[in-house]
């Protein structure tokens, strides 16, 4: 009966991601012919697919590996799933469901994976994913009633920068990257909580004054931000950075010339990396071909490839695959470990998932009449994107590897803790707008009123 129980997983699992996935494209969708009924409808089967998938998962790893620990740990990924999926709604009423609903569904899925790799660091993720939810509950609260966000540009950036400016005086070296810095047994890597300050300066700087020259005082500012990063040797984060500022300026701009000014810095940035950095001509190097360093610096790519391959399009089953052949699995190639045990089918979805949440972001930044959160949803947006991009890009040889997390899915306390933060950012700039009456297709239909005017000056005293 086990086995049974646990072959018909393998496709019971993909086939329930591909009915939540298709869930959070027709609420994309939210054509306007839909009655106020259709997307809570749409929504609630993404919480039922959701709770059934998770006891599907859970069910597959008690049974294959008889350990009851997994009982355990699912009912508290259970306790963690409800709190977000139903006292949050009940909570802020005009929220977003359906950046909510996959952030539980992201977020679940990476404690599952991550429990598979290495029950203690699941552990550890778990209480991190809810101490994070906790914090995260007020931000909306506390953005409706703070009035002086704009006034702090300088702010932002002195403190990014000083934040920065310590993890490369003090930090510890990590494979190579002077990235965290533990206190009382915890470790940080700021430059996650950076990426909030860094979207609130350029957004703080840019809303109301996009001349020339507030434009090149802004690029010295982001460019400092880029520079200790790149000293740090966290050349991840620092294209992260990078591209969020190019795009912020192209947002508030409108500007091509911008772009293409990006494009060519960035090109002279990463061959300037290419000389500088030997860690960074050794994963080009392996990028354009891996199969002949496998013994050595192509192991990690070779070892992704062949685990996306061995999964095949349901994958091999949890447990029953072996992710942990992959140096850093649980960090830099969560991907590839989803895509050999879940399938590939699986991966996809995961990914589109993602990009559905990109989706509507953009559709709620394009709504926002106030430039300032305008600007704030949209570099937010970009950040994520790119780092899904780069996560999923490096761990398929599509481009070069970087080293950075999945969000909600990769084990890192700093960048759960992160993305939730911006995600329920979002939520209160969300909650802002349907109160200001302007209309947004992602959320509740009844709380939604007449789209307004294009986003443009202050409406906040």
């Amino acid at each position: 009966m086990r086995e049974y129980i646990t072959e018909l997983s393998r496709y019971i699992i993909p086939a329930l991601m591909i009915i939540y996935t298709l869930c959070s494209y027709a609420a994309l969708a939210d054509r306007p012919s839909w009655k106020d009924g259709v997307l809570s409808y749409v929504y609630t089967v993404q919480n039922i697919v959701m709770f059934f998938m998770q006891l599907f998962m859970f069910t597959d790893l008690a049974l294959t590996s008889g350990d009851l620990e997994y009982v355990f740990f699912y009912v508290f990924v259970q306790i963690f799933l409800a709190a977000a999926a139903i006292m949050v709604p009940a909570i802020y009423d005009r929220l977003n469901r359906l950046l909510l609903n996959n952030m539980c569904m992201l977020a679940g899925i990476g404690l599952c994976v991550i429990s598979r790799i290495s029950f203690g660091q699941a552990v550890r993720q778990y209480v991190i994913v809810l101490l994070s939810l906790a914090v995260a509950l007020f931000i909306p609260w506390i953005l409706s009633r703070i009035h002086f966000l704009k006034k702090l540009t300088w702010v932002y950036a002195g403190a990014g920068i000083v934040m920065l400016g310590m993890v490369l005086l003090y930090s510890e070296v990590t494979y190579g990257a002077e990235i965290s810095f533990t206190i009382a047994g915890l470790t940080f890597q700021p430059s996650e909580f950076v990426k909030i300050l860094f979207v609130f300066f350029l957004a703080g700087a840019l809303w109301e004054n996009v001349s020339f020259a507030r434009v090149a005082v802004t690029a010295v500012i982001a460019g400092a931000h880029v520079v200790i990063l790149v000293v740090s040797k966290d050349l991840g984060s620092a294209l992260i950075f990078f591209v969020g500022y190019v795009f912020v300026v192209f947002s508030a701009t409108r500007n091509y010339l911008y772009l293409l000014a990006g494009a060519i810095g960035g090109s002279g940035a990463a061959f300037g990396a290419y000389k500088l950095f030997a860690h960074v001509r050794n994963r080009v190097i392996t990028w354009l071909d891996p199969w002949t360093y496998i013994d050595n610096a192509g192991y990690s790519v070779t070892q992704s490839l062949f685990a996306i391959g061995t999964g095949s399009w349901f994958g091999m089953g949890l447990l029953k695959g072996n992710p942990k052949a992959i140096p850093f699995v649980e960090k830099d190639f969560i991907f590839s470990s989803v895509c050999e045990e879940l399938g590939v089918v699986f991966g996809i979805c995961v990914i589109l998932v993602c990009v559905a949440c990109f989706l509507e972001m953009m559709k709620m930044a394009a709504l926002i009449r106030d430039r300032f959160y305008q600007l704030i949803v949209y570099g937010i947006g970009i950040m994520y994107i790119f780092q899904i991009f780069l996560t999923v890009g490096g761990g398929v040889k599509l481009i070069p590897l970087t080293g950075v997390t999945l969000p909600f899915i990769s084990y890192g306390g700093s960048s759960v803790m992160t993305t939730m933060f911006m995600f329920f950012l979002i939520q209160g700039i969300y909650i802002r707008l349907q109160q200001e009456g302007g209309r947004h297709n992602g959320g509740n239909a009844k709380n939604s009123g007449k789209a307004k005017q294009r986003p443009g000056k202050d409406s906040e005293s």
